[in-house]
């Protein structure tokens, strides 16, 4: 008989998209931007500014793979060769070796310029929570940075903390933030520390005691809130506020952050995890524009 693989809950769903009513060969410029994070890595290629096709995978062993990775995964429903791209553009924690990228450029202008295209040119604030840090960024109308603050000392606050504490509890990680919305009575219960080993420690110790799974995710969604709003205070929020990375799809924190705030969160139809990459594709773009592009020859 063989064991069951033990179920996973940390591991969120990988996804693919590609735009029917791009036709790349029309295109003039085609940019890539790849992300390559701690957890997540994408891709997002990009047919004259517009987005045609994005991959959105789990970080691998290293940056090199992760980025081939995302990037075959954007093109794996596409009949684009890969040579067809003009320019590639590699950011995140592993930007300096995406073996692909003509340049990398930091998160932190890719991820203000991709809130930009996004959510509109009318964000000002732009928070991401990455797999290993928290950035607070605030910009202006056309997505340059003109300020920012962030937290990379530990994973306390971000998602790969959050990962490590659904896989404790037993409860998936796209159910954690309704989740912490479902139990009864007063919302009475704490976790007074972020600390992945800590939190455990406590999440266990609050188990034991009788409380429900349900109180005890609140009470970890209610102190990442709190951390997470202690960054964004110390920089100044201005209106409109949004949220890029994975945490924004986690409502059991972002509202309990928004109701500190006291703003809502602006709304998109992207995948809030491609802001970083369609950054760096854009940038790709403009950089096509002045003159900067590969020539490529047409298939």
């Amino acid at each position: 008989m063989t064991e069951n693989k033990k179920q996973e809950f940390w591991r969120w769903e990988e996804s693919s998209w590609k735009n029917p009513d791009i036709k790349w060969q029309d295109s003039g410029y085609i940019t890539v931007g790849i992300d390559v994070g701690s957890v997540s890595s994408q891709a997002v290629i990009m047919t004259d500014g517009e987005i045609f096709a994005y991959g959105n995978v789990r970080t691998g062993s290293d940056s090199p793979y992760s980025a081939s990775n995302a990037l075959n995964f954007a093109l794996k429903d596409v009949d684009m060769p890969e040579e067809r791209i003009n320019y590639c553009v590699g950011t995140g924690y592993g930007r300096v070796n995406v073996p692909m990228a003509d340049r990398s450029i930091t998160e932190i202008a890719c991820h203000a310029r991709g809130a930009n295209f996004i959510y509109g040119p009318e964000v000002r604030t732009v928070l991401d929570v990455g797999g290993q840090d928290i950035k607070a960024i605030q910009c202006d109308e056309k997505g340059k940075v003109t300020n920012f603050l962030m937290n990379d000392k530990c994973a306390a606050g971000t998602g790969r903390g959050m990962e490590v504490f659904a896989d404790l509890l037993g409860v998936s990680i796209g159910e954690v933030g309704d989740r912490s919305f479902q139990f009864e009575g007063e919302d009475n219960v704490a976790v007074s520390n972020v600390c992945v080993v800590y939190a455990k420690s406590e999440a266990t110790g609050l188990l034991r005691k009788g409380h429900t799974t349900e109180q005890v995710l609140a009470a970890y969604c209610e102190a990442m809130a709190e951390r997470i709003y202690s960054l964004v205070e110390r920089l100044g929020i201005n209106p409109e506020f949004c949220i890029t990375g994975g945490m924004a799809k986690n409502r059991g924190v972002s509202e309990r952050l928004m109701a500190r705030i006291g703003l809502k969160a602006m709304k998109t139809r992207w995948d809030t995890q491609i802001a970083g990459a369609v950054g760096a594709a854009l940038f790709g773009y403009s950089l096509c524009l002045k003159g900067k592009g590969r020539i490529t020859q047409e298939v």
